[in-house]
């Protein structure tokens, strides 16, 4: 089993900054990808940005330039540096990690975390 727990969302005004964690439990010895994803009421659950295991990133158009997507593998950790936010970003927040190698050598394809909310006032 594997457990994502994510942290630091809140209440911020417009223009600040908030950075998101992710950090995943389990039997893991690798994960491939890591992810964030956001869901804002009546709207879709759309990507924020994600890394892979050669820590390369990719961006949403919305993401790009004011966010970053970083990774610490030995804590098998995700962070989402947000900066110059606006009321649009207001949101729940996801972590999704894909591709888990377990210590069992079974690969789990996905996991998610429960979600925090991100809420930017104008």
């Amino acid at each position: 089993q594997v457990h994502l727990v994510e942290s630091g969302g809140g209440l911020v005004q417009y223009g600040g900054s908030l950075r998101l964690s992710c950090a995943a439990s389990g039997t893991i010895s690798s994960i491939y990808i890591m992810g964030w994803f956001r869901q804002a009421p009546g709207k879709q659950r759309e990507l924020v940005a994600d890394i892979d295991g050669s820590n390369r990133p990719t961006y949403a158009e919305f993401a790009k330039g004011r966010f970053t997507i970083s990774r610490d593998n030995a804590k098998n950790t995700v962070y989402l540096q947000m900066n110059s936010l606006t009321p649009e970003d207001t949101a729940a927040y996801y972590c999704q990690m894909r591709s888990i190698v377990t210590t069992l050598g079974d690969v789990i394809s996905s996991a998610w975390g429960q979600g925090t909310q991100v809420t930017v006032s104008s």
